[in-house]
């Protein structure tokens, strides 16, 4: 897993962020998203190394990243704030300007990088999942019946995480056969960490307050996605069911996006992993 690629930790200021790092030419920045840690990206890195310089962190308080304090409005694990650490690790690792894709939690970091630093963000590619403002204000029964836990893993007046700690396995439910044996390994070591299953709580708290907010006041002044976008999502998970045509929710919030689904359920990073990383290699030609 990662052949040839660079492990370390890299201090980006409000956080240390576990990374691998290889390959060779134009810069991709990938992002895991929840529960998941960098190693759900290893097929789609390998597939990618030879034509690009890959970058896969462990968001901050996910996986063997460090895990900043926390604040009352849960800042410290707002997207915002991971989108910060990005910035800080690419430029540390000598990327001034880079592509990013991001999948479910990983692609809200993602969007808050284009909307935020547009200088810095060449190409946005974005996995399974609409902006937290778009889903939050169109929350229903149905999305909540479906994903209701973020509204578990969101809220504090009874945490989740003594729920989540009895049994970590039970409760998210992956296994080897389905994420390969390191990458479960991987995943496996972070979710018995009680520290890791509070950050990953943050990360939804800050979700339904200071990220929504985000997105909200970016919409009221106009920010968009300027950059070209590529949306991808899962033809087994239930974008078109909550959204109907998915990519049209998109094109209200970037200027240049194209997409289509894809033959897998909500991780492809595992599921297909070459067949994504051809369609991230494909967006990512200068020619386009």
């Amino acid at each position: 897993m990662f052949d040839d690629f660079t492990t370390g930790r890299i201090d980006v200021g409000e956080a240390e962020l576990f990374v691998r790092h290889g390959g060779a030419g134009s810069p991709v920045l990938l992002l895991h998203g929840h529960p998941r840690t960098h190693a759900t990206w290893h097929g789609v890195a390998a597939e990618l190394a030879p034509h690009h310089t890959v970058v896969c962190p462990d968001l901050r308080g996910y996986g063997r990243s460090s895990k900043p304090p926390t604040t009352a409005d849960h800042e410290p694990y707002s997207k915002r704030a991971m989108a910060r650490d990005m910035i800080a690790l690419m430029r540390e690792l000598g990327h001034e300007r880079f592509a990013v894709a991001g999948h479910d939690r990983g692609a809200y970091v993602a969007h808050r990088l284009a909307v935020d630093h547009p200088d810095a963000v060449s190409r946005l590619i974005v996995l399974d999942a609409v902006p937290i403002g778009e889903a939050l204000a169109r929350c229903d029964a149905g999305f909540a019946a479906s994903w209701w836990h973020w509204f578990f893993l969101g809220q504090t007046d009874k945490p989740a995480e003594r729920v989540i700690n009895a049994d970590p396995d039970a409760w998210y439910r992956y296994t080897a056969e389905h994420m390969g044996p390191e990458a479960y390994e991987d995943l496996r070591r972070a979710l018995h960490d009680p520290e890791v299953v509070h950050a990953m709580c943050e990360d939804y708290r800050a979700g339904l307050g200071v990220d929504r907010d985000a997105d909200d006041a970016a919409r009221a002044a106009g920010r968009r996605v300027r950059c070209p976008m590529l949306f991808l999502w899962g033809s087994k998970d239930d974008m078109e069911d909550l959204y109907g045509d998915p990519l049209a929710v998109w094109r209200s919030w970037a200027d240049d996006v194209r997409g289509h689904p894809v033959d897998s359920g909500h991780h492809m990073a595992e599921e297909i992993p070459g067949e994504l990383a051809r369609e991230i290699g494909d967006f990512l030609r200068p020619t386009r």
